[in-house]
Order: C-alpha cells, then sequence, then structure tokens
C-alpha cells in the first residue's frame, strides 16, 4: 500500500497533520486516547479502495504540536478542528466519519454541530460516563487514573487504568502489527498528555442530546464484542442508543478493536456506512450478520 499523502493544516492554536489515501467521498478517522493517525494503518488498505481516507494527529499529539502552553483539552475544540478537516478536504460533499474512544465523543459533537456535512458517523465505545444512571464511580476511577499518573507517572497510571477495566498484566509483550509499531512510540511520548489534559475532561462531557436526536438517523453507536463487561466503555454506547431511540452494533474485538482487528474492523464498518438497509441486526446480541 502505497505511503499516505500528508499535509498541514492551521488551525487556531495548533498546527494539524492529516494523511489523505484512497480516492471517492471522505472518510475522516478521528484517533482516540493517545492515538494519532497511526491507529488506522492497518485499516488503511481495505478502505482506500473506496473512500478518500483521512486521518490526523489530534492537537497537542505526535506530529500536531499547539502554539500555546499545554491545557486542558476541550471536545469544541477538537471537533472544530475535524470541520476544519472537511472543509479543506471536502468542501462540496457531505462526508463519513468514524470516531474510536475519545475520537468518538468528537464524532458525537461534530454531528450535533454540523448534520448537513456528514452522511453517516460511527461512534465506536464513546466514553461519556455523564450518560449512565450512576457515573460517579466512573469519574473516581478515571480521577484515580489521573491521581496515579501525577503521583507516579504514565506506566503506574495505566496499569491501574487496565487493571480497573478488568485487564491482567500480560507475561509477555502484546505483539503489535508492524504497520502500528511505528505509532506506538509516538503514543507512548502522547500519553502524559492524555493522562493529565484530556482522559478526564472528554469523559465529564455531556453530549447535546438535543441536537443529536434529529440527526439519529445518520448515526452508529458501536461497541466491542470484548468490551461488554467494561461499563465505563461500553455502557455510554449503550445508553445513548436507548435515549436516540436506536441499538448498538458491535465490532470484533474490544476497545481498540481498530487495531486488534484491522480488516475485520473495516469491513464491518464499510457494511454500516453503506445504510441500514445493509445491516441486519440479530435480537438479542446486536452484532452484525
Amino acid at each position: 500500500m502505497p505511503k499516505p499523502t500528508t499535509g498541514a493544516l492551521e488551525a487556531p492554536g495548533a498546527t494539524l497533520h492529516y494523511e489523505t489515501r484512497g480516492s471517492g467521498p471522505v472518510l475522516l478517522l478521528i484517533p482516540g486516547g493517545a492515538a494519532d493517525a497511526g491507529l488506522y494503518e492497518g485499516m488503511a488498505p481495505e478502505l482506500a479502495a473506496h473512500y478518500t481516507v483521512v486521518s490526523y494527529d489530534p492537537r497537542g499529539l505526535s506530529r500536531s504540536p499547539l502554539h500555546g502552553p499545554l491545557a486542558d483539552q476541550r471536545v469544541n475544540v477538537w471537533s472544530d478542528d475535524a470541520h476544519r478537516l472537511l472543509e479543506l478536504l471536502s468542501p462540496h460533499e457531505s462526508a463519513y466519519v468514524l470516531g474510536c474512544s475519545s475520537g468518538a465523543i468528537v464524532a458525537l459533537d461534530l454531528l450535533a454541530r454540523h448534520p448537513e456535512r456528514l452522511r453517516r458517523v460511527v461512534a465506536h465505545e464513546p466514553p461519556l460516563i455523564e450518560v449512565l444512571e450512576d457515573p460517579a464511580p466512573h469519574r473516581r476511577f478515571f480521577a484515580g487514573v489521573r491521581e496515579t499518573f501525577r503521583r507516579d507517572g504514565p506506566g503506574p497510571a495505566m496499569a491501574r487504568f487496565s487493571e480497573g477495566l478488568g485487564g491482567r498484566p500480560s507475561d509477555r509483550p502484546t505483539e503489535l502489527p508492524p504497520e502500528i509499531q511505528e505509532m506506538a512510540a509516538r503514543m507512548h511520548a502522547n500519553l502524559p498528555v492524555f493522562l493529565e489534559h484530556i482522559l478526564c475532561p472528554f469523559t465529564a462531557t455531556a453530549p447535546n442530546l438535543a441536537a443529536l436526536r434529529p440527526a439519529a438517523d445518520r448515526l452508529v453507536l458501536a461497541a466491542g464484542r470484548d468490551s461488554r463487561e467494561q461499563e465505563p466503555l461500553y455502557g455510554p454506547a449503550r445508553r445513548l442508543a436507548q435515549l436516540l431511540g436506536g441499538e448498538i452494533v458491535e465490532f470484533p474485538g474490544g476497545h481498540v478493536g481498530a487495531t486488534e482487528h484491522p480488516k475485520e474492523f473495516a469491513e464491518q464498518l464499510r457494511t454500516l456506512l453503506l445504510g441500514p438497509a445493509h445491516v441486519s441486526l440479530r435480537p438479542h446480541s446486536t452484532e452484525l450478520r
């Protein structure tokens, strides 16, 4: 697969690094957590045959430097960045969007504020804990992860994050696909920004349900099959689907299914982007078939 074409977009307060490949309608891939455009490298070959695939490094991460001092990040500012990219790269046509994790929070805000610019949005596990019936324990959990980072650094903080979600320490390092390894080093360098300035502000955001309801026919709320027991990850998607009158669609893998099962994830994403006529939901499992 040829390397993507790269560009830089000047935005208020930051310079955004973005990448494009393929042809066809624009599909904007919004990364989450400490990840950057490289999060979707494994999916790119499958998607670029059908779309102009666009991804980017969010402001303050990797190759998208801020112009001023680092502070807590705001969802609406990141949503403005995504909108600017669409105005640049798809000025005359509406676009498709996939957002994962905190990127899904951005995608939902983008849909709420600019529905006319979007054909279809897939929001995969937005950790919007404020929509849950009892968000308090999850607030404490995320705040505890941040406090661990402040006291002990990113390694112990991420260990607490994983263990709090039911993960177990591994005896051996996870073997990353070659196309993800380069991003992994940048992601590790981004962890302090994520843990201090993104995790708590983003998860504490309340989505604009009044604005999302009229655009719900363009929204797919999604989660990973392996995340069912992880309430702060799976639960918000399930709850938002209830509040917006829809159902949640399950993808292969867990919270990072886009890197765990990139080809299968891309195939399912393509099916969803084609529209409701191509989606069949099982009555109980809400998995695509």
